[in-house]
This record gives C-alpha cells, sequence and structure tokens, in this order.
C-alpha cells in the first residue's frame, strides 16, 4: 500500500492517477485540514472534498474548486439576508457541509464522515484527513493575522507572507487512521501541492515528521514547480517570500531531510545536480498534468519508482 499526502488541485490529479492503478486497499490518501473553516454555519473542508470531489468525477476543473454543473441561488438568497457571502458556496456543495456538520453533531469524527462522504459518492479509496482534531493554518502577513481562507479567498494571496503558523494549538496529533496507514505502508508519495500550505500543515503535526523519518519505505517527493511557476496557486510567490529558490530546487529544500527521491519535471533537468546535492534522487519525467492520461502516466512512473 502506498500513502499519499494532498491537498488542493495538484495533489487530487495525481491521486486519481493513483486511483486508476491501485485497488482501494493499495491506496491511501491524507489530506490538509489546515483549510479547514466554518461558513454560514457549516463545516467546510476544502481540501478533503477537492479531492473526493475529484475521484468520483463531479470537480468542476475549471474553477479547481467545487461542483460542476452547480447554481448559486442560496449564496444569492444569503447576500440579501445581508450575509457576507465572499466565500462562495455551490447549491450541491452546500448539501456536503450540511451532512459533514450534522454527522460532526452526532459524534462522528471527521475521518469518519470523510469515508461516509466519499462511499456516498461512490469513492471506494481511503481519504484521510489528516487529523481529527482543530489543527487550522493562520497566515501572518504584511497586512496582519488572517485565516487562510481570508488569505487564499478573501484577499486572493495577495497580501506579503511574513509566516505561517499551523496546527491551531500545540501537540496537534494525527489521526489513528493515518497512523495506521503509515505503519501498513511500503511507501510514502508528497504529491505536487503548495510545500507551505498543503503539505507542512501535515508534517507539522505533533510526532508525524519523525515518524516519516524513520519510515523504511521509499519516499518520493514530486515538485509543484516547474520551470520557475507554479502550475496553479500561489507557491512560487510563497518561496519568494519565504526567502527560498522559486524553482523545484526550492522545493526540494523542504523535504531534504524526509525524502528519498524527488521528482522534476524535464523542463528542469539542469536543475538535477543541484537537488541531488541535498541528498535526494532525482528522477526526470513530464509532470505536468493536463489529460487524465498526463495523471496516469506520471502515477505510473512513481509507482515504478516505489519498486
Amino acid at each position: 500500500m502506498i500513502t499519499v499526502f494532498a491537498g488542493g488541485v495538484g495533489g487530487a490529479k495525481l491521486v486519481l492517477g493513483f486511483a486508476n492503478l491501485l485497488n482501494p486497499e493499495e491506496l491511501t490518501v491524507v489530506v490538509n485540514t489546515g483549510d479547514d473553516e466554518e461558513f454560514y454555519g457549516l463545516y467546510v473542508s476544502p481540501d478533503i472534498d477537492t479531492v473526493i470531489y475529484t475521484l468520483a468525477g463531479l470537480s468542476n476543473e475549471a474553477t479547481g474548486w467545487g461542483i460542476t454543473g452547480e447554481s448559486f441561488r442560496t449564496l444569492g438568497r444569503l447576500k440579501e439576508y445581508g450575509m457576507d457571502t465572499w466565500f462562495n458556496l455551490g447549491d450541491l456543495d452546500f448539501a456536503t457541509h450540511i451532512t459533514r456538520t450534522k454527522l460532526l453533531k452526532d459524534g462522528l469524527s471527521l475521518s469518519e464522515v470523510s469515508q461516509h462522504i466519499a462511499k456516498s459518492v461512490g469513492v471506494q479509496h481511503s481519504v484521510l484527513p489528516m487529523t481529527n482534531d482543530d489543527a487550522k493554518t493562520i497566515v501572518h502577513t504584511a497586512d496582519g493575522k488572517m485565516s487562510f481562507q481570508e488569505y487564499f479567498v478573501k484577499n486572493k494571496c495577495e497580501p506579503v507572507v511574513e509566516y505561517l503558523e499551523f496546527g491551531g494549538k500545540k501537540g496537534v496529533l494525527p489521526s489513528g487512521e493515518v497512523l495506521h496507514a503509515l505503519k501498513n505502508s511500503t511507501s510514502i508519495i508528497f504529491s505536487p501541492s503548495n510545500p507551505y500550505l498543503s503539505i507542512n500543515p501535515i508534517l507539522a503535526l505533533s510526532g508525524l515528521r519523525g515518524a516519516i523519518s524513520n519510515f523504511k519505505g521509499k519516499k518520493i517527493a514530486v515538485s509543484p514547480i516547474v520551470g520557475g511557476k507554479a502550475l496553479k496557486g500561489p507557491a512560487a510567490k510563497l518561496l519568494k517570500e519565504m526567502g527560498a529558490d522559486v524553482s523545484a530546487v526550492g522545493v526540494a529544500k523542504q523535504y531534504a531531510d524526509i525524502c528519498d527521491v524527488f521528482v522534476i519535471d524535464s523542463e528542469d533537468a539542469g536543475l538535477a545536480s543541484d537537488i541531488e546535492a541535498l541528498g535526494m534522487s532525482v528522477a526526470i519525467t513530464d509532470t505536468v498534468m493536463n489529460s487524465k492520461l498526463d495523471k496516469v502516466s506520471l502515477a505510473e512512473f512513481i509507482l515504478e519508482l516505489c519498486e
């Protein structure tokens, strides 16, 4: 079994590639929940939903969030009632958050709720939140402190980031389900998600980075930066603001102590020696995933590295 750490669109794309190649018992996806927030009285878990919607064939690929074919009548009505509606939720998407909030209030854990939602839309592979506890990411910017969603959606990633605060409170533990997956996995894959906003919140969980360092199987990371640019989202902007190289090398430095192999795009082949100097092997292939074939091909390439 392999365990994939993921968050956002890039992670979901690679997960879909793996899901087309592996049986449910062969793949577990551990998803960032630092983005989780309450909106309109409902518990919203954006990265969990992006992965589930992608695996179910429901995701809106044009926006990178939500369900395809959405309408927004409920949001329009909320606005008429005087609600602040800067965070968009579609009518179909609302049903997911209503279900999640109800089941959490009934006493189910976030892991149990996520599995229920996934199976309800036909997803058989295991999609796990990184923790069942509050582990929100706080973004400290030149404009002040804000939640991840305030930074990412309300302010469109425009404020200059000074530092990131992970975990909500100290000592937040990974879920038992996540620890069980790691114990039974032969390989760990860090998907091409934003290392700062999607992967580091997972690694910040108490004891998890150490557990990964001591993991005996293959540990492989995929760069989300190609040719010095992020394929989607603010990864390149954050690398610059955090004082890192805006390149695959800058990303590789985030994984140098916990990964064996770093996968880069063919366009960045010239950076291989710099990454190898960090103590990792480098694998070179086409990492841009525009089509389903691209996703499956990259997943196949990584599975070959795992063998």
